[in-house]
């Protein structure tokens, strides 16, 4: 008898559990059959913003349905990770997001209304973007030597900019000084437009500027470009040295793109948005136009950012410990 009950219920288990297999199944399959919300935790046109419409846009020509963008800045894009953390974990409502608040932001803030390691589903990474060391014409250094160099003989009188308190450009200033020891005032402005602003404008004197923000400038002599923050060279300017090649070793910092979901979303979701994004990434016509921003894609799965972005916690975190890097 008893024999006979623990059967029938496992039995009855087993059928719950083939069919909650099954209806998962099937809800992969016919995702989306609705318009999917894009969080975008930026302002409309920067490169976030800009990268997610591109993407969006294909994605939506694949799926047949609109992948919408929704703008939800602030806070070193932590308020739009807050959206995406209290969202139905059902595939329409992702994220994109940059290393600035999934790498960066849980080591800036004392606490935030989610947990970074729990509340998210990776989906993939998406692009890269490195950032270009530009100087106002009127700074006497025509390379990375010259102007450590500088900065050595003047301490703390070179005023330098970024897009705010934590943002890739900061950092990516925190890693020069902390690897060469040099010191330096930062000015932080709202967004990486008004700082290219008040560099153009000589009111700082050096800032790590997006490369497609940067090439116009350069070419029309308003902005010195002296060294890229990537692993190698942009295509977009092949002249500019790297800085790890101009003397500085191991030195690498960009502002990475990745999509999410809410944890919980089921796997076979992911793994189909997953699959889109690649085909996204790998169309012709999409890394063009992400090329002539400066910007290379990426890909890779879930469990491949999960590496990467583990590699670019330990990073940050000790850049933002040894500089007593805070967020007012």
């Amino acid at each position: 008898m008893r024999f006979a009950m623990r059967t029938r219920r496992r039995l009855r288990l087993g059928a719950a559990l083939l069919g909650a297999l099954a209806f998962a199944g099937a809800q992969a399959q016919d995702y989306p059959s609705r318009p999917v919300r894009v969080i975008v935790p930026w302002a409309a046109g920067g490169s976030t913003d800009s990268l997610g419409r591109i993407l969006a846009a294909k994605l939506g020509e694949y799926a047949g349905q609109q992948f919408v963008i929704d703008n939800r800045p602030g806070a070193t894009g932590t308020i739009g990770h807050a959206q995406l953390a209290k969202s139905p974990p059902d595939g329409y409502t992702l994220l994109l997001g940059s290393n600035s608040t999934f790498s960066i932001a849980p080591f800036l803030y004392k606490s935030l209304p989610y947990d970074g390691e729990t509340a998210f589903a990776p989906v993939a990474l998406v692009a890269t973007n490195p950032q270009i060391l530009s100087l106002h014409p009127s700074v006497p250094a025509a390379n990375v030597k010259a102007f450590i160099a500088l900065a050595k003989a003047r301490p703390g009188e070179i005023v330098f900019s970024s897009a705010g308190s934590g943002a890739t450009s900061h950092l990516a200033t925190e890693l020069l000084i902390m690897m060469t020891g040099i010191k330096m005032v930062h000015v932080p402005y709202k967004g990486g437009g008004p700082s290219a602003q008040a560099l153009l404008a000589g009111e700082t004197m050096m800032s790590f500027v997006d490369v497609i923000t940067c090439l116009p400038f350069a070419r029309a002599g308003r902005l010195r470009p002296i060294g890229t923050s990537g692993a190698k060279r942009t295509p977009l300017m092949p002249d500019v040295p790297t800085l790890a090649e101009s003397g500085l070793p191991g030195y690498e910092s960009s502002t990475t793109f990745a999509m999410f979901a809410p944890a919980g979303t089921p796997k076979e979701i992911i793994t189909k948005l997953n699959r889109e994004v690649l085909r996204a990434l790998a169309s012709p016509d999409i890394k063009e136009r992400l090329a002539n921003q400066g910007m290379e894609t990426i890909g890779g799965t879930p469990e491949e950012f999960v590496a990467y972005n583990r590699r670019e916690m330990q990073k940050w975190s000790k850049v933002i410990r040894e500089r007593g890097i805070k967020v007012e």
